[in-house]
């Protein structure tokens, strides 16, 4: 057991929107994304996503309001909910998100930015 940086990870790679896996507990995922401009619409019927933004505003977009997440603060996007994570003016948002291991990346959705396995640093 050691302790993990998140600064010093998230030094390991540029690509935005390509989730990079830090950490396993139990049967959840943690990983680091940096995000920039709209992603994809999409859902986890099963799985809720937590966000907790390192750097950088990020704004949730749902169907009906768009939330904003600030460094230092976290939203919970519930299962089954379409949901969009945006950024704007090209800002670079740094975020930690918490899964279940079974959560894809774009739920049923497949584009160009679904990636189908996680990178470990």
């Amino acid at each position: 057991m050691e302790a993990i940086n998140i600064k010093e990870k998230l030094s390991k790679f540029d690509k935005q929107w390509h989730p990079h896996r830090i950490a396993t507990v139990d049967d959840n995922q943690i990983y680091l994304a940096k995000l920039c401009g709209d992603f994809i619409w999409h859902k986890h019927d099963d799985e809720d996503e937590l966000f907790q933004v390192v750097k950088g505003t990020l704004h949730m977009k749902f169907r009906d309001k768009t939330v904003t997440v600030k460094p230092g603060e976290i939203i919970v996007v519930p299962k089954g909910v379409e949901h969009c994570p945006s950024t704007k003016d090209n800002e670079e948002v740094h975020v930690l998100l918490f899964e279940k291991q079974s959560t894809k990346h774009t739920g049923d959705i497949q584009s160009e930015r679904t990636v189908p396995k996680y990178i470990e640093i």
